[in-house]
């Protein structure tokens, strides 16, 4: 969660988050010492106190006594010493999401405003700036905000440890209560007990590498365990914060109205690039998984309001249209009611009410059925075809009721149920598909060849394709293809789209979300598949006008990419073709920008700025073909990979870029702190709808500009970042070879917590290869942190050099400038869990001695002068020192961390040692298994991996 906003009032508190803390350390003490021994207890307390005093002061003789401590040790005890300390992380991470719920449930109790990001403080703010009520509900109607879950493999626990977590939160939360008394406090207390026992005998790291189809229903776990609940409560906090700020209207109806604006999106199941396993078969799974999870959800809902409606229509009378609804559902009332066809009937609600279980039932058996393979109808006239026709019953219920005065009851659990449906649909969620424009281009090549309309069209160069594909997109007609003459792999392709056909008729329109191009270089790109989805149907013409069911996006990656963004947008929008379609789809162009390829292609200034710039040029230019924007950002949970708080990441976006919509990846560990927890997952989604909000003002005001000055000061440190960590990661022999051998990415790949491969390409150990995440993962485990930082420090220090007029206006910056804020404060995170000393360790296991020196001293020089030169910006004594909640959370877990780090260096140590004698790779590695654990217990530590 966000720890920043509010600092001053909440210090007080973090006594009560030690002692409980304290609470769950004896606790788990205890669970260890009766399940595992005196021998094991005894080996963490020694290591605990040990490394505590090692962090208070320096002390060879004693850091020396905590190696032997670690290297003596056989692997089951390590083994059992790590997951101590996994598990003691786990419940910090408890106790703190814990205490800042009960922070915010005492701030609202208060009646003061509210936490910055709040709902109340935001419309406090938009009203203190002159916000009409009539703006305020134009701004909202504009409002998209959409997070997008993904399966990327840097979360390494598992469904079931995080549900025995949830546990231990509620039990914990009970704690809190003043009233209880003693002896019901020390049965609490004995329940969390038991609890901490549980986690102890749980597997966390999971014994086989997980399917999609796993990753699939792990991403959906979020919305049974939080989502369901916390989106209605999050409209609801936004509806008082109307009422408080705006008043209502004499009838106790709100003076606005608020649309829905909360999406959800996937990629799981979706995401094909590099990853073999999603299949087109497993696409329609996770569609159809989707629909059945939310299906179920309604059906639960629906059935409880069947014990809340019991009006008797002898004590009130329903509307007319509410009756005129009822009676077009005697067509099916037989089948629902068969024997008693007179159940309900002075009970009108819990009449229609039946009839809607039943009608639910029917589309939920189809989804199973299909699910088991069969070629499932739905049935119409007794299920429900679409969303639309739930949410025309619910609303009818909701007018009907308010027509005889009770909008208090319409207000209650029907006013949540109506939220649900109106954001999450059939569909749940929208899922993206995603492949890489190679694959398309392949695909048109042949299917052009065995039509005979292109023989060479990989030959053609861009304009040439461009009038060929917008050519064959107007043609009235396009040749049949024979599917069983192609390629597998193209044929799979071409699968795709027949699928993502099907899953828009089953599961609504909205049940696919975006096609996204990965790798694109060329407006051909975006065309290629725009024909792929005319052969399939998606596109093309009827009754004389056109229709696209198909929204693509275009992924731009690289450094490179992003200078070329111009060029392809240009070419692209102004194809007479593409616009015609893009019109027919709305005339929304969503466009992706990925931070971790750019950031590990160029260093964290370069892709930072470059996506700022990126930003700008993309709005300006669908601006100048009156299409309106959609930026997709594809974040990661690190700093690194485009990570941070979300409230102020979307504030730090460029002016009038945000437009209302906003979409942007969730991944790994971030899925699992957001949304694990109800109580966190409303406040998660309340801070990023603020931000959204804020960020759109430009809807309703004349939108404020960067400063010149600022603009070009940045240009600047950009290319002398991009410089200082090309010089390093691409000009430096050898730096590869030392980040394999210093770091445990080779054993992450080993982690069974991703369906996709590490690298694209295997046994190669280019920059290009490795994917960004195990990237960033790689350096975040040895404690180096690279890829958020690498570049700053020398960037600002040969800017500003001597010149205090130079300094004086990068501090103006940080103070004004909300980018460069977030850039600045973003990489005092990322240096504050660096740890150099730490980092010095790992370089130890290179085998290249020259080579490891020369490395880590480049790294730890830029470190010490990245931390001086932010401090200096800043004008803070200490890293982190405007964000204390977030920093003494780091702080009480760093005397933890490091002997975790300690033991995963011996464990790589022993591990390759073993590898490099053992013939058989066949052989068991005793080391494996609790060097995978050390992996996931500083990525808990930590709170982010990739």
């Amino acid at each position: 969660m966000t720890l920043t906003g509010n600092s001053e009032r909440f210090l007080p508190k973090d006594k009560e988050l030690r002692a409980r803390v304290r609470l769950f350390g004896d606790l788990l003490g205890r669970v260890i010492r009766r399940l595992e021994g005196d021998d094991v207890f005894h080996a963490v307390e020694t290591l605990r106190k040990g490394f505590v005093s090692l962090r208070k002061r320096e002390d060879p003789r004693l850091r020396q006594r905590m190696m032997r401590c670690i290297v003596h040790q056989e692997p089951e005890t390590t083994e059992r010493i790590i997951r101590a300390f996994s598990i003691y992380f786990s419940l910090v991470n408890i106790a703190e999401e814990d205490l800042f719920y009960r922070w915010r449930r005492a701030e609202v109790s208060s009646g003061d405003p509210l936490w910055i990001g709040s709902f109340d403080r935001t419309l406090r703010e938009l009203r203190a700036e002159g916000v009409t009520a009539a703006e305020l509900e134009k701004l909202l109607s504009e409002l998209s905000y959409t997070p997008v879950f993904t399966a990327h493999p840097t979360e390494a626990r598992r469904r079931t440890t995080m549900q025995n977590q949830r546990r231990v939160f509620q039990t914990a939360d009970r704690l809190n209560n003043p009233r209880i008394g003693a002896a019901e406090r020390k049965l609490l207390i004995e329940e969390l007990e038991t609890q901490i026992q549980i986690l102890w005998r749980t597997n966390e790291v999971r014994v086989k590498q997980p399917q999609v189809r796993d990753e699939i229903k792990y991403g959906l776990f979020y919305f049974e365990e939080s989502l369901f609940e916390a989106i209605p409560l999050a409209y609801r906090f936004l509806e008082k914060a109307v009422r408080r700020t705006y008043g209502m209207k004499p009838d106790g109806a709100l003076p606005i109205h608020i649309p829905a604006f909360l999406r959800f999106g996937s990629w799981i199941g979706g995401d094909r690039d590099g990853n073999p396993n999603v299949t087109p078969a497993v696409t329609a799974v996770a569609c159809r998984l989707a629909m059945q999870q939310v299906l179920r959800e309604y059906l639960k809902r629906v059935s409880n309001l069947r014990n809340v409606l019991t009006h008797s229509s002898l004590m009130c009378q329903p509307s007319e249209a509410f009756l005129a609804s009822l009676e077009a559902d005697n067509s099916i009332s037989p089948a629902v009611f068969q024997g008693s066809r007179d159940r309900y009937e002075t009970e009108p609600y819990r009449r229609k009410i039946q009839i809607m279980i039943y009608r639910l039932r029917e589309t939920l058996a189809t989804v199973g059925r299909r699910l088991a393979g069969e070629a499932a109808v739905l049935p119409v006239s007794s299920a429900y075809s679409s969303a639309e026709a739930l949410l025309a019953d619910l609303r009818v219920i909701h007018d009907s009721l308010i027509s005889h005065g009770e909008r208090n009851v319409a207000g209650g659990e029907l006013t949540d149920f109506i939220r649900l449906v109106e954001t999450c649909g059939f569909h749940l969620h929208h899922l993206d598909v995603r492949q890489e424009s190679t694959v398309h281009s392949a695909t048109i090549a042949s299917i052009l060849a065995q039509t005979g309309l292109a023989t060479d069209y990989e030959a053609l160069d861009e304009a040439a394709r461009l009038e060929l594909l917008g050519a064959l997109i107007d043609r009235t007609e396009l040749p049949a293809i024979d599917h069983e003459a192609l390629d597998a792999p193209i044929r799979e392709t071409m699968q795709v789209f027949d699928v993502i056909r099907e899953m828009r008729s089953e599961v609504g329109p909205q049940g696919i979300g975006t096609y996204v191009i990965s790798m694109t270089h060329a407006a051909s790109h975006v065309l290629e598949v725009l024909l792929l989805g005319r052969w399939a149907g998606l596109v093309g013409e009827a009754d004389g006008r056109p229709f696209c069911h198909l929204r693509i996006a275009p992924l731009f990656e690289t450094i490179e990419d992003l200078l070329h963004v111009e060029e392809v947008l240009n070419g692209l929008l102004g194809h007479a073709s593409y616009a015609r379609m893009l019109a027919a789809n709305g005339n929304i162009q969503e466009v992706m920008l990925g931070y971790s390829d750019s950031c590990k292609d160029g260093g964290i200034l370069a892709s930072s700025w470059n996506l700022y710039e990126a930003q700008k040029k993309i709005v300006a230019i669908t601006d100048g073909f009156g299409v309106r924007c959609q930026l997709f950002h594809g974040r990661g949970g690190t700093v690194g990979r485009g990570g941070g708080p979300t409230h102020e990441s979307i504030l730090a976006q460029p002016p009038a870029t945000v437009q209302g919509r906003i979409k942007f990846t969730e991944q790994g560990e971030v899925l699992s702190y957001k949304y694990s927890n109800v109580e966190t997952a409303v406040y998660e989604l309340g801070m990023g709808a603020t931000g959204l909000i804020l960020a759109s003002r430009s809807l309703i005001r004349k939108p404020t500009s960067d400063r010149d000055e600022y603009r070009a000061t940045m240009n600047e440190l950009a290319a002398l970042g991009e410089d200082s960590y090309r010089d390093l990661v691409d000009r430096t022999p050898g730096v590869l070879d030392y980040f394999y051998e210093s770091t445990p990415v080779q054993e992450i790949g080993f982690l069974n917590i991703g369906s996709r491969p590490s690298h694209r390409r295997r046994s190669d150990r280019s920059k290009a290869s490795i994917r960004a995440i195990p990237w960033v993962f790689g350096w975040g485990q040895s404690r180096h942190t690279l890829p958020a930082w690498y570049g700053i420090g020398s960037a600002l220090e040969a800017w500003r050099g001597d010149d205090p007029a130079r300094l004086e206006l990068l501090q103006g910056m940080y103070r004004e400038w909300p980018f460069f804020r977030s850039l600045l404060s973003n990489s005092q995170m990322a240096l504050t869990k660096a740890n150099m000393r730490i980092a010095a360790e790992y370089a130890q296991l290179c085998s290249d001695r020259a080579l490891a020196d020369m490395v880590y001293s480049r790294v730890q020089e830029e470190y010490a002068r990245t931390v001086r030169e932010v401090l200096l910006v800043t004008q803070i004594e200490a890293l982190m020192d405007e964000t204390p909640l977030l920093a003494l959370s780091l702080q009480r877990r760093d005397p933890y961390l490091d002997p975790l780090n300690s033991i995963q260096i011996h464990l790589l140590r022993e591990s390759r040692a073993l590898q490099a004698r053992q013939q058989d790779d066949e052989e068991e590695n005793p080391w494996m298994s609790p060097l995978l654990r050390s992996i996931n217990a500083i990525a808990a530590g930590m709170r982010n991996t990739g």
